[in-house]
């Protein structure tokens, strides 16, 4: 987001109070919303139970293309419609809400430089899978992508996304990468991760940040989605600290606020 762009949201924010009917758009839960799509609610969703302010999920055929970016997960508050984990935090601290305040500038960019890594390790690594990967494109993607649309919408929306996102991995030099090598990313991502959380409640000690929030959405979604493989999950599997800090997110954040389990069932 430009300086001149984030200045007007928060000037906008600034001016009226959270309202209680604010509404966080995404895809249809259980039949279209891929791996990445819905890490990204649920980072957003949870950035939002950590500052306390609350949110009303509803899902639509067609949230990415209502979204000002085509990207989802979107909020509506009062009249404004912000999209995207960055934008909303942004969005947030301008109404006086931050999770990041209490850092200094050292912390703050070892944050900014974690986030950097989840979205160009894990979210790259969801949209392979998603995209790239040949069984999982056949037995998952393309149905559940083009679902809510009749024939043949649906397949020629499906490909689309799909040329995109390949050309997406290709400027970024993960056109080539093969399955194993893209799993490998995801290891040395969650092993960086895990080596930074250590035995901490969370990555800056007691208190959340958005690194929390988003780092919790993308792990807990690997975790709880159905693939054609558990390899991916595997991975995450691996640290037992990481799945320590997915259980405690939920806990405290979902559960014991009334929202309900989110189902992670982790040993």
């Amino acid at each position: 987001m430009s300086l001149v762009a984030e200045a007007f949201v928060s000037q906008m924010a600034a001016a009226e109070p959270w309202p209680e009917n604010a509404t966080l758009y995404q895809q249809l839960k259980g039949e279209q919303i891929l791996l990445s799509d819905n890490a990204a609610s649920l980072a957003v969703q949870a950035f939002l139970q950590m500052c306390n302010l609350p949110i009303k999920v509803v899902c639509r055929a067609n949230a990415e293309y209502m979204s000002p970016s085509g990207k989802v997960p979107f909020i509506h508050v009062g009249n404004q419609v912000v999209s995207e984990l960055g934008p909303i935090v942004q969005f947030v601290k301008a109404k006086g809400h931050s999770l990041s305040d209490g850092l200094d500038e050292v912390q703050k960019a070892e944050m900014k430089a974690y986030m950097e890594l989840v979205n160009n390790m894990l979210l790259t690594a969801e949209l392979y899978l998603q995209w790239c990967d040949e069984a999982t494109v056949g037995e998952i993607t393309h149905a559940r992508y083009g679902s809510p649309y009749p024939w043949p919408l649906n397949h020629i929306l499906a490909y689309q996304k799909q040329w995109e996102v390949k050309r997406k991995m290709k400027a970024i030099g993960w056109g080539n990468k093969t399955l194993d090598q893209v799993l490998e990313d995801v290891d040395q991502c969650c092993q960086a991760l895990s080596q930074r959380l250590g035995t901490q409640p969370y990555f800056f000690n007691k208190q959340p940040t958005e690194l929390d929030a988003l780092v919790f959405g993308h792990l807990y979604t690997i975790l709880t989605t159905q693939l054609t493989s558990d390899e991916l999950s595997e991975k995450v599997k691996n640290y037992s600290n990481l799945l320590a800090f997915c259980r405690r997110i939920e806990q405290h954040y979902f559960e014991d606020r009334g929202k309900g389990s989110l189902s992670i069932r982790l040993s």
